[in-house]
């Protein structure tokens, strides 16, 4: 049944949908957002968190999908009949402490395997809530932008990068240790708080790296844009140059590093403190 379904006609859909069931929401966002409820992986849930996950159950279910859901706001539930067929690893809003404040900044992320691990990753889609844009890759069949195919960029110079850098973390001191080197070699570090997007914006040649060695970030906030970053032809792996693997679950966290090519990722591993 997994082999038969549309993904990219589904993933259209959910684009739209999502963005229907989350307007609500942000007509009020200047009124005070009421916490409802820890989520499956340890942060509060706002209702946009759960009006977009309502939206991604919805839409599969129209679709007659067969699926497993795991979810960053819900955990892991079973849907349909053969809910092994596929699992649908989902952060359904990405930086809502972005949206919540206005920063135009957060996206919606869904991955799609045949298990509940980052490898089995075969389709996957990450939306940019707020500038309307789709970022989608299919195994094999590479990375689009609104429909366009996209690649990540030659840059090989870390004095030209612009490389995301998320520190966002009390042990700051720790994790900054490891990659003093890296930041006195690289101008250009950002951080916009929306790690899904991100790492489409390595994908889609905007920025040169992203990297997040906090031992914290959860596998579902970046299941889809792993995918997205090697179909565009990209690399990730651990700050070990090891390739990045990890249980679809709401509490597996990762640490990586995605790059733009092989030659600046070798630059960036070399200096990265084990």
């Amino acid at each position: 049944m997994s082999a038969q379904i549309n993904w990219q006609q589904i993933f259209t859909e959910l684009k739209c949908d999502i963005q229907a069931a989350i307007q609500p929401c942000l007509k009020t966002l200047k009124k005070p957002q009421p916490t409802l409820g820890i989520g499956a992986g340890g942060d509060a849930m706002k209702p946009v968190d759960l009006a977009a996950e309502s939206a991604i159950v919805e839409t599969l279910q129209r679709h007659s999908v067969s699926f497993t859901l795991v979810s960053e706001e819900s955990g892991v539930k079973k849907f349909g009949v053969s809910p092994e067929e596929c699992f649908v690893t989902t952060d359904p809003i990405d930086g809502t402490t972005n949206l919540i404040h206005g920063l135009p900044f957060y996206a919606s992320s869904i991955a799609v395997s045949t298990k509940p691990e980052i490898a089995s990753v075969y389709a996957a889609m990450v939306v940019d809530l707020h500038h309307d844009i789709s970022y989608m890759a299919f195994e094999g069949k590479g990375a689009y932008r609104d429909g366009k195919r996209i690649e990540t960029s030659e840059t090989a110079s870390l004095d030209e990068a612009v490389v995301g850098l998320d520190l966002n973390t009390y042990k700051v001191q720790t994790i900054a240790s490891k990659l003093t080197a890296l930041i006195e070699k690289t101008k250009h570090i950002r951080h916009f708080g929306a790690n899904a997007l991100e790492l489409c914006y390595v994908a889609d040649g905007k920025t040169d790296a992203f990297i997040d060695l906090r031992g914290k970030l959860r596998a579902t906030d970046v299941a889809a844009g792993f995918l997205v970053v090697k179909e565009a032809g990209g690399t990730v792996t651990t700050q070990k140059n090891q390739l990045v693997n990890a249980i679809l679950d709401p509490k597996q966290t990762v640490s990586f590093v995605a790059s733009a090519n092989s030659e600046i990722h070798k630059k960036i591993v070399s200096l990265v403190k084990p």
